[in-house]
Formats: structure tokens, sequence, C-alpha cells
């Protein structure tokens, strides 16, 4: 822990080197920070920065709890039921329109933290690092950090820019920085479009999959840090979010296997575990769970921040019960048997459901989920349906295999459907099933151009209304005079 923050101190900029005995003397350079100009000088130095922006992305700002749940809440399945802003209410309630409160403003400072970060270490790269590791460690190197960047501009657009479908991605995006800034550089910057934000989140994909390695050290090391599957992964979400559902489909198929049981053939060797349960649980490392963010008791993500303590109640694991299921929810889905192995993961407490998914007590430890092979199988069964508009049996198929896992009762046919509307509804709300409370619920929603939800005192807000989206940081208002807000 000590060693990444040496990095993370060092990539952000926040100490130069003196530049003379007597500057030193009044100024001294404090003895645990590396100076950019040796910061490259070695293999493990260099490492080190990779995984100070692994460190930085599982912030609980970002990857590591918040952005899961500020999607999760702005769907229709949770109820808050604290009324603090600082734990989201305002999210959840659809009224962050105020470009300095905290939500905007910490979700948009920490991705582009992230970004910074890995644009100075590419630069870094460049000038020096390369030539101290060699072309196929600084390559494997980079990628992890294009893709890190490629999740932060992602997360970004998801909340703070019109969805792809709104003017085939012609809309204002984000400010797209592909330089490293390391001290007081010029911070003006328009807003990129959405397609060119996208295009490069793709490039950034693109380049991981072709240098990262196939597969880790361990199983812990194919959970917590990117390979060669975790790119293709990220790639059908993101192709999902532009509506490229051929490009959807190729992706799928480099890590889905053409029939049941559906399990990637190179590579790691993704697979659905038999008790969905299983990868909610130490040590977190299944062949399911393509990427996540771990915690450890003494790195844990920080208080009121965790998955745990948002979801779980006090008499559950000692959570402050933020959020329950909401009752007209996903979780009275009819559909969703009693026998359901996922049921396992909602229990009852003080007469309000709560989702039980994340299950270790306080101080609440467990991975946050990033991206998991069930993700990437629905992900697939809905690409076919948009893209051949008829009740795809391949479709029926990968849906059959999520379901199945959790609930053998039940096998769809293609009888089950009138249409491929029917079934691509159904594989939505086996998403909601599957999903809950993994963060994927709010784009889920404005990639497809649908209302955000009514909830109990909270109006429905249209795809066309402006709290449809964030508003920009206030920050980024005041220090970039370039960017415009929404």
């Amino acid at each position: 822990m000590k060693k990444n923050l040496i990095y993370v101190l060092m990539a952000a900029g926040l100490v130069q080197l003196s530049s003379c005995a007597k500057e030193n003397f009044v100024n001294p350079v404090p003895t645990n920070v590396i100076s950019d100009l040796t910061a490259f000088d070695s293999k493990d130095r260099i490492e080190g920065q990779v995984r100070s922006i692994y460190a930085s992305i599982k912030n609980a700002g970002m990857y590591g709890g918040r952005y899961q749940i500020f999607n999760d809440i702005r769907g229709g399945d949770f109820m808050n039921d604290r009324t603090n802003v600082v734990t989201g209410f305002d999210v959840w309630n659809y009224t962050p329109s105020n470009s300095s409160t905290n939500s905007v403003q910490n979700h948009w400072s920490r991705a582009y933290y992230v970004i910074n970060l890995s644009n100075v270490f590419l630069d870094g790269m460049a000038a020096k690092g390369t030539a101290v590791v060699g072309a196929t460690i600084s390559n494997n190197y980079q990628a992890e950090a294009r893709l890190l960047r490629a999740m932060s501009y992602y997360s970004l657009l998801q909340l703070y820019a019109r969805p792809f479908w709104d003017g085939n991605g012609s809309k204002p995006g984000v400010p797209l920085r592909l330089k490293g800034n390391t001290g007081s550089d010029n911070y003006a910057l328009a807003r990129a479009t959405v397609a060119e934000v996208y295009t490069q989140i793709l490039a950034d994909l693109n380049f991981a999959e072709t240098n990262l390695p196939t597969t880790n050290s361990s199983a812990f090391n194919n959970t917590t840090r990117a390979h060669r599957n975790t790119a293709i992964a990220l790639k059908t979400r993101v192709y999902l979010s532009m509506r490229r559902y051929a490009d959807v489909i190729t992706e799928a198929n480099k890590i889905v296997s053409a029939s049941a049981p559906f399990t990637a053939t190179s590579g790691v060797a993704h697979a659905l575990q038999a008790d969905v349960t299983n990868v909610f649980k130490a040590p977190y490392t299944t062949t399911e769970s393509i990427f996540s963010m771990p915690f450890a008791s003494n790195e844990a993500p920080g208080g009121q921040n965790q998955l745990g303590y948002y979801y779980g109640p006090a008499a559950f694991n000692g959570g402050n019960g933020e959020y329950s299921l909401l009752s007209t929810g996903i979780v009275s889905n009819t559909g969703w048997k009693t026998t359901d192995r996922r049921r396992a993961m909602v229990g009852v407490y003080g007469g309000k459901s709560y989702l039980t998914k994340y299950s270790i007590p306080s101080i609440f430890t467990d991975y946050a989920p990033v991206i998991r092979y069930a993700e990437v199988l629905l992900n697939l069964a809905e690409a076919r349906v948009r893209s051949t508009n008829t009740v795809d049996a391949q479709a029926i198929a990968l849906l059959n295999a999520v379901r199945g896992r959790s609930d053998a009762s039940t096998v769809f046919t293609a009888a089950d459907f009138a249409n491929s509307d029917a079934l691509a509804n159904a594989i939505l709300t086996e998403r909601r099933i599957e999903l809950l409370g993994e963060g994927l619920a709010g784009a889920d929603l404005t990639r497809l151009g649908l209302p955000l939800p009514a909830k109990p005192g909270v109006a429905s807000i249209a795809a066309t209304a402006q709290q449809y989206i964030w508003p920009i940081s206030s920050s980024e208002l005041l220090l970039n005079p370039l960017c415009t807000d929404n």
C-alpha cells in the first residue's frame, strides 16, 4: 500500500524536483516520493505505477463501489431508506442537477484522476520506460493503463453525456484528455463528441486485447488484473451501449463457445459457476469473475462507500440499510421463483427485502464486481435478438444457461415468445435479476432510451428530459473555459 501511494503521488505530479541544493534545503523533497526523473528507471518502479492506476480506479468513488451504486439506484429496483445526500439520495431521486453537488463533482474528479495517471504513465513509457523493460513488457503495461483509461471514459459517458442513440454519437461527450498533466498546464479543452470518446475507448480496448497476456499468473491476478479476455468482455458492453449489435456478437464469439455449456475456449477459461452464490464468496476468484476490484481488511473502501454498507441491513451484516429492494421492482417479479438460487441473496429484515449479495460484515471488504461471464452471455443473447429481429435459437440457449444454473425448473422455448421484442424483454428481465446490485441498471435504461422509472415520491424521467444525464462538474467548468455544461 505504501509503495502504491508513492507512485500515485509521483504520477499526479504533486512533487517537482528542486533545481539546486539551496532550494532543496528551503523546500526539501519528501523522502517517500519518487521524482518523475527516476520513476521509469527500473521495472519495479514502472510496475508500481501500473499498480497505482489499479489502486486509483478501485477507489470507492469509482469502480470500488460508488459507480456501481449510482447506476443501480438510477434504476427501479431499490428504495432509498435514509434520504442522505452523502449516500446518493439525490442520485436515486434524479436530482443531482447542480454541478457542484458531491456526486457530480466526486465521480468526475476521480475519473479524470485515473485518466491522468494513465496518461502520465503512457507518456513516461514512450519517453523512457520502454527502453528499460523492453517492447513486450512495455506493451503489456501500456495495455493495462489504456484499459483502465477506457473504463474511466466509459463511466463518464454513462452519467454526463447523452446516450449514443441520440444523434448517433454527435452530442457533446466529455473532454478527451490523452496527454498527462504534471504541473500547471493549460487545461482548456472543449468536449469531444460522444462518438469521438467511444472511438478512443475502443482504440484503447483493441490495443489492450492485442497486448495483454492471454492469462495471468494466478486466479487472483486473473480476477483483479486485466488479461486479453477482460478487454474483449468490456468491448461487448461498450458495443452494446452503442447499439452496434453485430460487433457485440463478433467480440463475444471470441470468448463464448457456439453451444452450451458456454465457456471461453481460449485465454482464461471463463464459465458460469454451478452455484451463483459462490461467485460472491471469498476468495472471489472463480473463472466467472472476469474483472473485480479486490479489498482486504487493511485496504477497505472506507466509510459510507462499501457495497455491503449500502445494501445490507444491520441485522444481516452490520450494514446501514441505505437501500432496500423496492417492493414493486424486480424482487416482485413472479417469474423469479422462490426456488431460484439467486433468491438466497435476498433477505427479509424488519418487513423489508434487502440484497444480501455482499455479505462480509463491517468493514465490508466484498470484492466490487466490474464484469462477469454471465453478463457477456446476456450481452450476446440480446445482441443476437436485436440484430436478427427474430426469436433467435442461440439467444434462447444463452438465456437458459443463465437462468438454468439458478432455476432448473424454468426452461424457455421459442413458443414462449410471441416475437423478438418479447424475447428481448425476457433477456432484460434476466439482466435485472442476475446482475442486481452490480451497477448495470441505469446504463441499461439509458442505452435503450427508456425512461428512468417512477418511484415512491419520485416522478419518471423521460429520455428527453434534462435530468436524464448529470450536469458537468463545476470544478471542470471553473478551470476549463472551453467546456460547456449540459
